[in-house]
């Protein structure tokens, strides 16, 4: 009876300190894009000012921060897509790629368009937030002056908790406008705890050391009588 309890609290002891799924976001992020590879923007849209010829991309997906973030699919660059936008004196041409995700990362309801290229003729100081208004409307933001919506799309929702079933938490902290942008980062949103040990840690580990204590009692117990 007692090896079955004890047994039985190493197993809780081991749910106990298995690590907790990390939180998951689902926003708009913001990447650059040197030669053939992406790399997440270091700062955001609406500060950033690209350069006649650049590419620039945005993809909408759940991710825990900018270090698993889904990058931008499609290798068109900049000769493909400004091909048939002629540079012009005292304006510059930003190439996008605008990357609506996959259905799995969908708010529920609603169905991902197809990722499209757009070539943005803007003033020569314009940033990256007036190219992609310029090509891409409607645009939304929240109050917090992060991006939710490219070309009306996610209808609604604003970088909300997505809970493990793949639905949205009714709680949570959301992506925040930093130096990662209005394009949304959840780095600063998922942060780890302090790495102490859990109250189910120390309660499972007290529960032990009862248990086989008992353990021990009723063996000895057993020899002498």
């Amino acid at each position: 009876m007692v090896s079955a309890l004890l047994l039985a609290a190493v197993v809780l002891l081991s749910a106990a300190v298995a690590p907790a799924q990390a939180a998951g976001y689902r926003y708009w992020s913001f990447w650059d894009r040197d030669g053939g590879s992406w790399t997440y923007a270091t700062q955001g849209p609406s500060t950033a000012r690209p350069a006649d010829g650049d590419v620039q991309g945005f993809r909408f997906a759940v991710s825990q921060d900018s270090k698993d973030a889904a990058k931008p699919r499609g290798t068109a660059d900049f000769a493909a897509i400004c091909s048939g936008t002629p540079a012009r004196g005292g304006a510059k041409r930003v190439a996008l790629v605008l990357d609506f995700g996959v259905q799995a990362d969908a708010p529920s309801g609603e169905t991902p368009p197809a990722p499209r290229t757009a070539c943005a003729l803007v003033p020569s100081d314009a940033t990256t937030a007036d190219a992609l208004a310029a090509v891409a409307k409607p645009l939304r933001y929240d109050t917090n002056a992060l991006l939710c919506a490219i070309s009306g799309y996610p209808r609604q929702g604003c970088g909300e908790q997505v809970a493990a079933d793949g639905g949205a938490k009714a709680t949570g902290s959301k992506p925040t406008p930093d130096t990662a942008g209005t394009a949304g980062t959840a780095g600063t949103a998922a942060k780890n705890g302090d790495g102490g040990p859990s109250v189910g840690f120390i309660a499972g580990g007290a529960l032990i050391v009862v248990l086989a204590g008992a353990a021990l009692w009723q063996a000895r117990r057993r020899r002498n009588a």
